[in-house]
């Protein structure tokens, strides 16, 4: 934007309103901070800081005073106040500096001057603000060259890095964030700042770690911000059991693919296709077991026999670590892990129906999804082999299709089901009911018999005969 551009977009009746509010109580109001940032590069942004010399409760009173049937909240703990107004949100707070204690990253926050205000703030970028006084409406206040910054896209510290980050951790895990979803350079002090400052990560709320990490993961481009972590030493603090995946081995002449690197490919590959947080979570960890189950031997070489399997039971314990939601979404990941192999044995011409049937069933309503991370998980440099594979996972979905549309399997559950089995025979819940019941599905999914009610009773019959049961009487007609 240019400088008349942005003087256009404060000539608005609130940011007057904001300037006679300050002039009243004789302070100063700027807007500051990423939405700035984000205006000047033409991103969407619906959060805006407004920050005032003094209390920035006192002053959202007086402002709330003026801006009739708006409803303020004020949090007087924090000394913010809160607002909407055509759809954006409003935030201000009093100008403040902060200092902190090594063992700590909560701060000791007091009142400050706007100057002291735009120091403490984490990068140049951020640094910026737009004045909202009679003397300056409308003008970009840039103390600390933090728009030459935004045009060269550097990413600097106001101060020197390394107090920088030693204060405030979590700034380490933004300044890789901006890079990723900015495509900004961290500038070469800062980036040796992170370096050396990456113990200190251990001080921060895993919580707030991971809301960073997601960020990052949610980038168009999410390797770049990996790449950084581990150059940096912060991933080996925020997820070391993906840093275990980095390296290739020799033995006897024969190597493996560093797996570290292929699993940047893939989720590369699925951000490419999917802006699905969970689905990219599921290519993270798709491979994460295969240190744990590498093994060499002469005949076969390198394998990692079972690590979908071993993938998917750590998923759960990964989740857990990461402070990352223990529901559904880690359900769907945990069976994308367990599943992404399955796609490639029935990508050959001579797949029978039954393994469809099974494919179906287990992927259920997340069979796309898994398929985009199958495809996804092609890295070779060959593209002969890259056609090849997206052609045979083609053949996949197609008989996918071809198999739903004659047995209905997607979505499903067996024609018979568990209180069925116990009234027909008087049973009461056991192992007899889970046998017959599971013969039952197995059996339509084999192929033996067909997805039908009739079918299925019929096999319920033959089957429990062999297991010595009679009909109970109470059951007939």
């Amino acid at each position: 934007m240019t400088p008349k551009e942005i003087r256009d977009f404060v000539d608005r009746p609130l940011y007057h309103t904001i300037r006679e509010v300050a002039a009243g109580m004789d302070t100063r109001a700027y807007i500051v901070g990423g939405f700035v940032r984000d205006l000047l590069l033409d991103r969407p942004s619906k959060d805006i800081d407004i920050v005032v010399e003094g209390s920035g409760i006192d002053f959202a009173h007086a402002l709330s005073d003026k801006l009739k049937g708006t409803q303020v909240s004020f949090f007087k703990r924090f000394g913010t106040a809160m607002f909407k107004h055509d759809d954006v949100e409003y935030e201000i707070v009093g100008a403040r500096k902060e200092s902190y204690r090594y063992d700590s990253r909560k701060p000791a926050v007091e009142d400050a001057s706007i100057e002291q205000d735009r120091e403490r703030r984490d990068f140049t970028i951020n640094a910026l603000s737009i004045g909202l006084n009679a003397d300056d409406f409308g003008a970009i206040i840039d103390p600390f060259g933090g728009l030459k910054d935004l045009e060269e896209g550097r990413l600097i510290t106001p101060l020197d890095p390394v107090k920088t980050y030693s204060d405030d951790p979590l700034r380490m895990m933004r300044a890789i964030r901006f890079a990723a979803q900015l495509g900004f350079q961290i500038e070469e002090q800062s980036l040796a700042a992170i370096s050396s400052q990456k113990e200190r990560i251990q001080i921060v709320s895993q919580e707030r770690i991971t809301s960073e990490l997601n960020k990052i993961i949610e980038t168009k481009r999410p390797s770049l911000g990996f790449k950084l972590l581990f150059k940096t030493g912060l991933l080996h603090y925020v997820f070391p059991k993906m840093v275990e995946l980095q390296g290739a081995e020799i033995k006897e002449g024969v190597g493996h693919k560093d797996n570290f690197f292929h699993t940047l490919q893939v989720l590369d590959n699925v951000a490419d296709r999917s802006d699905d947080l969970w689905l990219r979570w599921s290519a993270i960890l798709h491979d994460i077991a295969k240190p744990d189950t590498k093994r060499f031997d002469a005949e076969h070489g390198w394998t990692f026999h079972g690590h979908e399997d071993l993938g998917a039971k750590m998923t759960p314990r990964i989740f857990r670590s990461l402070k990352l939601p223990l529901d559904h979404r880690m359900k769907f990941v945990q069976k994308m892990v367990r599943l992404h192999l399955r796609p490639i044995a029935l990508s050959k011409d001579t797949v029978s129906n039954s393994g469809i049937r099974r494919l179906l069933f287990d992927a259920d309503e997340d069979l796309d999804a898994l398929m985009i991370l199958c495809e996804s998980d092609i890295t070779s440099k060959n593209e002969y082999k890259v056609q090849r594979f997206l052609q045979n996972f083609q053949r996949v979905r197609e008989k996918c299709k071809e198999v739903e549309e004659s047995d209905r399997i997607k979505n499903w559950q067996p024609p018979i089901g568990g209180k069925e089995i116990m009234d027909t025979f008087g049973l009461r819940p056991g192992r007899e009911v889970g046998v017959i019941k599971s013969a039952i599905r197995e059996a339509i999914l084999e192929g033996e018999i067909k997805n039908e009610y009739e079918a299925a009773r019929a096999y319920m019959m033959k089957k429990a005969k062999d297991l010595g049961l009679a009909e109970a009487k109470t059951s007939k007609q």
